[in-house]
């Protein structure tokens, strides 16, 4: 997991090809002019999903995993506190290769206060958990997650 401005995103190419393409086309584009859903960018080996949501306490969400795509999640309005687990305990409670989706349970490792100007790359098998409530007042979020293919 990277947590860290958006400003230095640039010190993370190199990792991979596909995370490369990623990071030049952010880089590039204004994200507050991306429509909401589903961009291609590189077909299914790196896209982008941008949502709205609303922030829930952490208590009514569960830990995730992605075993085949990375994720970089962005937030464009609002703020969010992103857990990320100890993947060394976790327990896969479900998974659908198909969605590339799992639901796990693990302990809470660490806590990352999003916002806009901050990203978190999760790693593949690395837990997280988005869409925490920070405060009522930055609860709603619009916020941007590329997929990239590992």
């Amino acid at each position: 997991m990277v947590y860290d401005k958006i400003s230095n995103l640039e010190k993370y190419l190199g990792i991979s090809p596909n995370l490369d393409t990623a990071i030049r086309f952010l880089l590039s584009q204004d994200l507050n002019e991306l429509p909401l859903g589903h961009t291609d960018i590189d077909g299914r080996q790196v896209f982008v999903n941008v949502m709205e949501a609303e922030a829930m306490p952490a208590e009514t969400k569960n830990f995730e995993i992605h075993k085949e795509y990375m994720d970089i999640q962005i937030d464009l309005r609002g703020i969010e506190v992103i857990e990320t687990g100890d993947a060394s305990s976790m327990e896969i409670m479900d998974y659908d290769a198909a969605a590339d989706f799992g639901s796990v349970k693990c302990p809470t490792a660490a806590s990352c206060v999003m916002g806009p100007g901050n990203f978190i790359l999760c790693m593949t098998s690395e837990p997280h958990k988005p869409g925490i409530l920070h405060s009522d007042e930055y609860a709603r979020l619009k916020k941007c997650v590329f997929k990239v293919h590992v």
